[in-house]
């Protein structure tokens, strides 16, 4: 979840965690109090010894280790993704090209992984990061996803504006044109459940 999500979930304002907010006028870093951390433990379900293990740098979700369920997801890269054989008319995972990865399952059956490649869709997302893409999952305003159009093109983007005719969709990358497509021009659009950051 992004931070300003962790932060609602939590009961805090959305910003509380925002960058801006990380350090004082003159340069100090600034941390959440005490009752922050506590509330953002209570509504992760995490102890305080496993907050502890991620301030001093070890993974958040460890293969094999802790509360989450590891499943083996198939696993292409972005750019691959925009080769013909590896999504069927749905645009469900299909051939036999795939990799697979270890992360959080989620319930969709058809879910995938794309590993970042390259700058392209910074500061958002880096090179290595691991997204889970759901082919199952509703899509709301606010929502980042992969979407192939019908002339193949396939694009990691945040849904602004949804209409029965139009799709209104920022690019990640600021130095990137936003998009507008129409609705027919779409092959198939998933959301970005989860991301390895």
């Amino acid at each position: 979840m992004t931070a300003s999500g962790l932060a609602r979930r939590a009961g805090l304002d959305p910003t509380t965690f925002n960058q801006s907010k990380r350090a004082t006028a003159d340069g100090r870093a600034r941390w959440p109090s005490t009752e922050s951390v506590s509330k953002v433990l209570g509504a992760t379900d995490a102890t305080l010894e496993e907050f502890a293990s991620l301030v001093s740098g070890a993974r958040a979700l460890p293969t094999g280790v802790g509360r989450a369920t590891i499943r083996r997801l198939p696993m292409i890269s972005i750019s691959q993704a925009a080769l013909p054989g590896f999504f069927d008319e749905a645009g469900n995972p299909s051939g036999k090209d795939w990799d697979e990865t270890a992360l959080p399952d989620v319930s969709d059956p058809h879910a995938y992984a794309l590993e970042v490649s390259g700058d392209t869709l910074e500061p958002v997302y880096r090179d290595g990061d691991f997204l889970i893409i759901s082919p199952l999952a509703p899509i709301r305003r606010g929502d980042r996803v992969v979407l192939r159009d019908r002339k193949g093109r396939v694009m990691v983007r945040q849904i602004v504006r949804r209409s029965p005719r139009t799709v209104d969709a920022r690019s990640l990358n600021p130095a990137r044109a936003d998009t507008r497509l129409e609705t027919e021009a779409i092959a198939w659009m998933h959301r970005v459940v989860w991301a390895s950051q």
